[in-house]
């Protein structure tokens, strides 16, 4: 990640930057300085972003946005002792990184670089998909992979070239190894125990009656629910605690863990693929694979056989537990943006680029499992809200994974 601004940049000193992160919880937004690492002040709206037949709310947006960067801006003005007159801050550069950016984003490229350039002056702006985000924050711009975890899972990689993709498709079609996922499991197993069906588990069915009341009455209380992914997600920890003493337990968290590894794989650098050789990587170099999410807080009972199985599939990768969030992420986005050292392949719906002069040229990077265009079905399907995401909102005790979907 660039420190600091090459001697040809045309930043002003004591440039801000500004990072956004769009999610089920709301909108959590930082203000940085260009030309150094980390978050001067952050704050947070607590109402998520609306999301309708058009996509996401570029008016809703920024309606909570600007009044939040007017704060930011006055608070580091404020506390700036070389500020002079109160004259305005100048921001260098913007990024946000939102849940559904991918498919449901038109909107906000459409009209963000525009409202943000008349409100802010900033004509520097990124717009990407909340994965990406997790992974600027987690990985920084080197080559890699990340796989956010929490009610649902995706994985992404990068060779700097393109983007690769695993999973992310919502609870339906896909999440494996999720919390959701692990918590399906686990009711399955308690339901099978409770029917005398062959593969239940007594101490999974113990806990639903502690955690849900009366099996029978389980049906009632999850079919009509619209957060089901979160509900389910929220019995994984129950699956967590038992694995060390039941075997049906232990063995969900080890096909978890396959499911989890499996992802990662899928997304790393390519060995022996074109851009593996231009890059390097694809000559056994090793290269970083993040975890991070509130799924793998679970510990030891998931995470001791996903590394076994990282280890079997992915063996040239090095494991570990991401330290950046999403909000990280987008600072660091828009603050590479701004000293012209974003190497992090752009995207036209994964990693949206203006500079001021249109859209980047380098929209040709490609997402290698066919990301959808702006205006597809997401992945929970055409009505998909704040309910259907893994988001910073779930009640599940395994939380969020920066709302990671499509």
């Amino acid at each position: 990640m660039t420190d600091g601004p090459p001697e040809s940049s045309p930043l002003a000193p004591g440039a801000y930057v500004l990072g956004v992160d769009s999610g089920g919880s709301g909108l959590r937004v930082a203000l940085g300085r260009a030309d150094a690492e980390g978050p001067l002040f952050t704050t947070v709206c607590a109402e998520p972003v609306r999301t309708g037949a058009g996509g996401i709310d570029a008016a809703h947006l920024l309606e909570q946005l600007l009044p939040a960067a007017a704060e930011l801006l006055g608070r580091a003005a404020r506390d700036d002792a070389d500020a002079m007159d109160n004259a305005p801050a100048a921001v260098a550069a913007l990024a946000v990184g939102a849940a559904g950016m991918a498919t449901l984003g038109e909107r906000l490229r459409a009209e963000l670089p525009g409202a943000l350039a008349r409100a802010l002056g900033v004509r520097r702006l990124a717009l990407a998909a909340d994965a990406v985000t997790a992974y600027a924050g987690a990985v920084g711009q080197r080559p890699g992979a990340v796989v956010a975890g929490g009610t649902g899972m995706i994985a992404l990689g990068t060779d700097l070239t393109e983007w690769h993709r695993a999973d992310g498709w919502g609870h339906l079609l896909g999440d494996s190894g999720s919390g959701a996922w692990i918590g399906r499991a686990g009711l399955e197993a308690a339901m099978r125990a409770h029917d005398g069906r062959r593969g239940g588990s007594p101490a999974l069915l113990a806990r639903l009656h502690a955690v849900f009341g009366p099996a029978e009455g389980l049906p009632r209380l999850l079919y009509p629910r619209p957060d089901r992914p979160a509900v389910l997600a929220s019995f994984a920890p129950e699956v967590a605690a038992c694995a060390g003493a039941d075997e049906v337990a232990a063995d969900i968290l080890r096909k978890a863990a396959t499911h989890i590894a499996e992802a990662a794989a899928a997304v790393c650098p390519g060995a022996g693929s074109e851009a593996g050789h231009r890059t390097g990587h694809g000559t056994g170099e090793t290269y970083e694979v993040a975890l991070t999410g509130g799924l793998f807080r679970m510990g030891e009972p998931l995470l001791g056989p996903l590394r076994e199985e990282l280890a079997r599939l992915v063996p040239q990768a090095r494991t570990t537990t991401g330290t950046g969030d999403p909000l990280t992420g987008a600072l660091r986005i828009a603050r590479a943006l701004a000293v012209d050292g974003l190497r992090l392949p752009h995207h036209p719906t994964m990693l949206f680029v203006e500079t001021g002069d249109g859209p980047s040229a380098e929209v040709g990077a490609r997402v290698r499992t066919g990301e959808p265009e702006p205006g597809g079905v997401p992945p929970e399907g055409p009505g998909k809200g704040p309910a259907n995401r893994a988001t910073d909102a779930d009640t599940s005790p395994v939380g969020h994974s920066s709302d990671i979907s499509g």
